[in-house]
């Protein structure tokens, strides 16, 4: 399994050894805990966790490196990854100096760096691919997250909210104004309201269990605040 394609069908290339190291700078970002979505309701494709709050961007840049004891020598670093983005990103880029309208170009090269965890970077080539292609709820969906994993929690919600305007049944979009109010805001009113509107909306939506379950949690969790404070 050389080849790890990403969800809108193109591949990155990682050795085996590579994917190891990769599953664990996820875990070290807190990226398994949950899922922001993109895509339609009938087939939402997982892109990150939003269970975990944002970090600033120091901590992401230090948070990603493995034990170095638990770790084989030689494997690669985080920086080997973003390294390698820099390589797959060059000749898209060299294609966008021909074609610089080109939003899939611009979503392309977002997308490689997103998956290196250089989300400051992949928020501006998605914001770039947003300027010629505005309705585009998928790219937007991955411009929030990016903005979400730089600490700019109103940002991405501004994202989100602007989506909404375009499609307010929009299945990702309302899964991750919920999990972002949830985690990003501790609106938890917010939150639950806009998971609520995805079930009314979207009744057979796949992740349906998982959306309870975060209703649940949400509440039994302002109780408990409440309870602590009184």
């Amino acid at each position: 399994m050389d080849d790890v394609p990403n969800q809108r069908g193109s591949k990155l290339t990682w050795q085996p050894r590579a994917l190891v190291v990769m599953c664990a700078v996820c875990l070290a970002v807190g990226f398994l805990a949950g899922y922001l979505l993109r895509g339609s309701a009938s087939a939402p494709a997982p892109v990150l966790s939003a269970v975990a709050a944002p970090r600033s961007s120091q901590a992401m840049e230090s948070a990603g490196q493995p034990p170095t004891a638990q770790t084989p020598k030689g494997t690669p670093t985080l920086d080997d990854f973003r390294h390698m983005a820099d390589k797959n990103a060059a000749p898209l880029l060299t294609k966008l100096k021909s074609d610089p309208k080109n939003p899939q170009l611009w979503n392309q090269v977002g997308m490689v760096y997103k998956s290196a965890h250089k989300f400051k970077e992949a928020a501006g080539y998605f914001e770039k691919s947003l300027q010629y292609e505005p309705k585009n709820l998928g790219v937007r969906a991955d411009y929030a997250s990016c903005l979400y994993y730089t600490g700019d929690v109103d940002g991405a919600l501004a994202q989100l909210n602007q989506s909404l305007t375009v499609d307010p049944k929009h299945a990702g979009t309302l899964m991750n104004l919920g999990i972002i109010k949830w985690k990003g805001k501790n609106d938890v009113d917010g939150a639950v309201a806009a998971w609520e509107a995805l079930l009314q909306y979207h009744p057979d939506f796949p992740q349906k269990d998982m959306v309870q379950q975060m209703v649940t949690q949400a509440k039994q969790g302002a109780k408990t605040a409440e309870r602590q404070k009184g």
